[in-house]
């Protein structure tokens, strides 16, 4: 009943509130940009082919006009221009991944390749010579497909295998970098695995994703504790995981069970991840209805595979600080969503959205929401006793066009949500890094859909960089600390 009442305290609150204000004088403004989709390259210098290398090259047909990130934007050989950019901003953060492939081809750490060493080395020292401070995330979807021959993520010896690696990343640039994402995203990471949508491209349905789930957790919190014992003391830096999704919000604001139905869907999207690092194991909501669900289908044991009791203490406090990723939000009232592919049908929520909601026609899951991010702001605070948190990814998707003013306006309603979350409702946000700074390799939608502050033209070899207005935008409120 706590929980209910203060959903529809958040609900209920005006979200007219105008502000101002400036944000923090400490506060970490930077970007965000992921070595798939950027570096092109994919096997220059000894690097091995990841899961995302066989799936566009094998199944070209699945990715939009059938193309990939063999280049990308060619930022594997354009990182001091990409980093250059950044400063120009006047950002302080630049927020990149590291390709297990380039560090070792195969996944094991027995061979590593020194080319790739050597790169990441040359990109942190130049992004520290540029006055900005690294944050390095450790898995950005891109395992070594010799790893996913072993059964990937729903094989529980891959959490082994990324320990490991991250013990080279840790030795090796762990004196400069202290600012670690273990994984980016574990629920897109993981659908790869319960259907279709993404690399390695399995249909295990929820058997998969939950067994993906349970790894990856589990290989976040080895890192964390690997970190906590062995490099912390001397290195001082922090972990965490970026834990993505929408927001929920109950259809009929005045129905108890829309609530109720709201709070379990944001358990399940959010929370299947976060309540293990913050109070200990999968939250109870999400064990009861999936139990309920495997028996109801005669299975002998539940999907959700069962952390032991040494486990949830491995796993619990597992985070330094809150990493999250957010682009927009979705009601919910009960029932089966007709869409099982995006929204999980065990938690028996249907989605829909407000006509008001404006949209862009070229990301059409994106709805600009930014109230749903404030909400979900003050939510993660009273989840989790309000901890640092960092928005590691938020932007828009469109066309790719220079005056790109609704990624302006998005970028604008969000970030006052944001500012609006840390004077108002006192949230511990500390730190915000747009996605991306580049257009890019999107995923399956490939290079249809742009969100970057830079435009990239993908049509010349050189991949010519042009900033947008946006970017422009940006830098205003970097440099200001103010939306006006």
């Amino acid at each position: 009943m706590k929980i209910i009442t203060v959903l529809l305290v958040i609900f209920f609150v005006s979200y007219a509130i105008s502000t101002d204000d400036q944000f923090p004088k400490d506060f970490m403004f930077g970007v965000s940009t992921a070595a798939y989709q950027v570096e092109g390259a994919w096997k220059d210098d000894g690097k091995g082919e990841s899961i995302w290398d066989r799936l566009v090259h094998e199944h070209p047909e699945v990715i939009k006009c059938g193309s990939n990130a063999d280049i990308a934007c060619n930022s594997y050989y354009k990182y001091k221009e990409d980093i250059e950019l950044t400063k120009k901003l006047n950002a302080k953060v630049f927020r990149f991944s590291i390709a297990w492939t380039r560090i070792a081809p195969n996944g094991d750490v027995s061979t590593l390749n020194p080319k790739g060493i050597d790169h990441y080395n040359c990109v942190i020292n130049e992004i520290i010579a540029n006055g900005l401070t690294p944050m390095a995330t450790i898995y950005h979807w891109d395992l070594p497909q010799y790893l996913q021959e072993l059964g990937g993520w729903t094989n529980p010896i891959m959490s082994d295998y990324l320990r490991e690696y991250a013990r080279v990343v840790f030795t090796y640039y762990g004196d400069r970098v202290k600012y670690w994402i273990t994984i980016n995203e574990p629920l897109q990471t993981c659908k790869g695995y319960g259907s279709k949508l993404y690399a390695p491209y399995l249909n295990l349905n929820n058997t998969g994703y939950y067994w993906a789930a349970y790894t990856q957790i589990l290989g976040h919190a080895k890192v964390y504790r690997l970190y906590e014992e062995e490099f912390k003391s001397k290195q001082q830096g922090q972990v965490s995981i970026s834990v993505d999704g929408v927001w929920y919000m109950p259809k009929d604001a005045s129905s108890f069970d829309d609530m109720c139905t709201a709070e379990r869907a944001n358990q399940f999207e959010r929370g299947i991840f976060s309540h293990p690092i913050y109070i200990g194991d999968f939250p109870p909501v999400v064990r009861e209805w999936v139990d309920k669900k495997s028996k109801k289908e005669g299975r002998p044991w539940s999907t959700l595979p069962k952390f032991t009791k040494d486990e949830i203490i491995l796993i619990k406090g597992t985070a330094d600080f809150y990493a999250m990723n957010h682009y927009s939000s979705r009601l919910v009232t009960r029932g089966i969503d007709p869409n099982p592919q995006k929204f999980n049908v065990d938690a028996e929520y249907i989605t829909s959205v407000d006509p008001s909601w404006p949209t862009s026609p070229f990301a059409p899951w994106i709805y600009v929401v930014p109230s749903g991010l404030r909400q979900l702001l003050v939510w993660l605070k009273n989840q989790y006793g309000n901890p640092p948190l960092v928005i590691t990814e938020n932007g828009y998707g469109d066309n790719g066009v220079l005056n790109d003013l609704d990624r302006i306006n998005y970028l604008k309603g969000y970030l006052d949500a944001t500012l609006q979350a840390i004077k108002v409702d006192k949230c511990n946000v500390i730190g915000y890094t747009v996605w991306s700074l580049l257009d890019n390799f999107e995923w399956m939608n490939a290079y249809t859909i742009h969100f970057g502050l830079v435009s990239v033209n993908f049509s010349d070899p050189e991949r010519p960089r042009i900033t947008k207005e946006s970017y422009k935008f940006f830098q205003n409120v970097v440099t200001t600390r103010k939306l006006a």
